[in-house]
């Protein structure tokens, strides 16, 4: 199994913690990069501004989105994915607390792939964290341009 790159757009440090330990609780250790805002995220992605190059910033294989960022919300990042060629097919889960059927509906209206809302018990976030790798992770097959970025990237000059 080849680990995979993991994009994690959270604010929130508990989640994250929580997240992070959940997917890499298994076999095979993913590398998960972590955002606490989407203009970094976006930064990161579209190799804008600080980074040399797009070649040495790999796709992740899945982006984890949360929808309540400060500044850009989840919502205008995944807009901003879905409109840019290197992005337009990268996988985005939206994982936040809103159950709001309209937030649902929007989210997936511009492009999501899923929409799973964070449980408030430790164990069920945990257990649908885990559930969640299993699919994207573990399951899916993911685009070949990503598993090739990633396969020669993990650890060695990513950003931590």
């Amino acid at each position: 199994m080849t680990p995979v790159l993991i994009m994690l757009v959270e604010d929130n440090d508990d989640h994250a913690e929580l997240i992070t330990d959940a997917l890499n609780n298994t076999i095979v250790a993913n590398r998960v990069l972590r955002f606490v805002n989407a203009e970094s995220a976006l930064e990161y992605l579209l190799g804008k501004e600080t980074l040399t190059s797009p070649q040495d910033y790999p796709l992740p294989g899945v982006v984890l989105l949360d929808l309540k960022l400060p500044g850009m919300d989840g919502f205008q990042m995944l807009r901003k994915i879905r409109s840019q060629d290197r992005t337009r097919r990268l996988p985005v889960v939206i994982l936040t607390t809103s159950k709001r059927e309209d937030e649902i509906a929007r989210g997936y209206e511009l492009g999501a792939n899923s929409y799973i809302v964070k449980p408030v018990k430790f164990e069920e976030f945990r257990a649908k964290i885990i559930d969640l790798k299993m699919y994207w992770v573990l399951t899916s097959e993911l685009p070949q341009s990503t598993n090739d970025a990633v396969k020669g990237s993990v650890g060695n000059n990513l950003p931590k």
